[in-house]
């Protein structure tokens, strides 16, 4: 079968590229739906509340509840799986910072795999998420399952919990589901409507806009930050996470205004911040 019909990828050739991607998605699928079946057979406290379970401290600003159960409703099934679909040639940072955070409310199972659409990734997007689990064959000890695929995507693409596949796309939207995990959202419908706002900002102008959107964008930032520490009051929240993020990717955070600079400072001395330095270099 030729490769090629008239300078262009034989139809066939396509389908059945189409056809492996739905076989693989499939597989996953029946992974996951085991896995749940095998934890409610074998393990008898499967249901149990997770607020019983230690948790570990996340800084104050995120400091909301980690509890699924009362986030998400309750779930008889396995751990809860993210699955995030991304192209290594632009990094989701926004992302590999909340899952750091996420790391800190919940026992998060992490694993980084390539799609055969990539012929190659660097080693520090292989390490993104940390050190693989050694424990990773007893999927009842963690309350999330984190999986990023690199991926040949025109945009992030996210599926929650397999089993009911609901799709999510765009890093913001994602951005904002993995951020309300972590019961942080502000209560303020101003606050977070200015939330909302700066997340826009930052994935529609900052990351897509031109030269002129990104000059106007980071005058705003300068200015809103002369009078706050961070964009929305004295401690980081969703907004200073991708609006930094989005900064720091495009590779010209030492041209930006004083203030800003000041703050990227500030938001890459954050703890969660350090897991996108090697990215940066």
């Amino acid at each position: 079968m030729p490769m090629y019909q008239n300078g262009e990828v034989d139809p066939a050739l396509k389908a059945l590229e189409a056809r492996q991607d739905e076989i693989m998605r499939k597989l996953y699928e029946l992974k996951a739906a085991v896995d749940g079946l095998a934890k409610t057979v074998t393990t008898p406290d499967a249901d149990m509340d997770v607020t019983t379970m230690p948790q570990t401290t996340t800084m104050s600003a995120f400091t909301g509840t980690a509890d699924l159960d009362a986030l998400l409703g309750k779930d008889p099934g396995a751990l809860r799986d993210i699955v995030i679909n991304a192209n290594p040639a632009s990094p989701p940072l926004s992302l590999l910072v909340l899952h750091g955070l996420l790391c800190q409310s919940y026992r998060v199972l992490s694993s980084v795999h390539v799609h055969s659409s990539v012929s190659s990734v660097p080693p520090q997007l292989l390490s993104c998420l940390g050190p693989r689990h050694t424990d990773s064959h007893t999927r009842q000890g963690f309350q999330l399952g984190f999986t990023l695929i690199w991926k040949d995507v025109p945009k992030v693409q996210m599926k929650f919990s397999t089993q009911s596949m609901c799709p999510i796309e765009g890093e913001a939207n994602v951005a904002r589901f993995l951020f309300r995990l972590l019961g942080s959202e502000p209560k303020d419908p101003i606050v977070a409507t200015q939330l909302d706002s700066w997340v826009d900002t930052a994935f529609f102008q900052l990351a897509e806009g031109g030269s002129k959107e990104r000059a106007a964008v980071l005058r705003s930032l300068n200015s809103a930050l002369g009078c706050s520490i961070w964009l929305l009051g004295h401690e980081p929240s969703l907004a200073d996470i991708v609006c930094a993020c989005c900064i720091l990717q495009d590779g010209q955070a030492s041209s930006t205004p004083a203030n800003v600079q000041r703050w990227l400072q500030a938001c890459r001395n954050l703890e969660h911040f350090h897991c996108i330095t090697p990215l940066l270099q």
